[in-house]
């Protein structure tokens, strides 16, 4: 996929703010882009966080991911 498609195909999650775990854990450099890529960029399709947020109003913790495991390596 050439840069231009990519750019295109970007849909921000409407949530990816600097309030997002996942935003400052990827600015940090502690999560892998393709994280980033495959739900924050994609208006957060799929995202379990997102999901439970919307629903239930609960903020999942920084060192849960978008689908739902747990990365040891985010707890402070």
């Amino acid at each position: 996929m050439n840069q231009d498609n990519s750019r295109r195909d970007k849909n921000p999650c409407r949530w990816y703010d600097s309030t997002s775990g996942m935003k400052r854990a990827y600015d940090s450099g502690m999560l892998d882009r393709k994280w980033i890529d495959d739900y924050c960029m994609k208006g957060g399709q799929g995202c379990v966080r997102k999901k439970r947020f919307e629903e239930e109003g609960y903020v999942s913790p920084d060192y849960v991911l978008p689908d739902g495991t747990v990365d040891e390596r985010l707890k402070k």
